[in-house]
């Protein structure tokens, strides 16, 4: 069984990998580096950076409940208010709110 006292201490962790350097302690994505490891060392004489993966701790994350949001339009009353506006389905200038109509050139 857990003690209250070790709960709190439990962490989760997930590993970052950054081209940039970072000591530990730094912060890399809002998450506290735990860890360093070089993937790649860096190589100066041709100007590349290395390679490097952090183990950071990762700040728990709030669990949202979902709220219904009430009854979704069916399939078929999606379509019949689609067939009640009529059968065009493109906009006229007037409705695009006399926006200017760019024409593609063709080849």
């Amino acid at each position: 069984m857990i003690e209250s006292g070790e709960a709190e201490n439990t962490m989760i962790t997930k590993t970052v990998r950054s081209r940039f350097n970072h000591e530990v302690g730094e912060t890399v994505e809002g998450c506290t580096i735990l860890e360093v490891r070089v993937v790649i060392p860096p190589q100066p004489s041709e100007r590349r950076l290395g390679v490097y993966d952090y183990l950071v701790e990762v700040p728990p994350a709030v669990v949202n409940l979902r709220e219904s949001h009430g009854k979704r339009k069916t399939a078929p009353e999606a379509k019949a208010a689609v067939a009640a506006q009529g059968s065009f389905t493109r906009t006229t200038p007037e409705e695009m709110g006399n926006r200017v109509i760019r024409r593609v050139p063709s080849r």
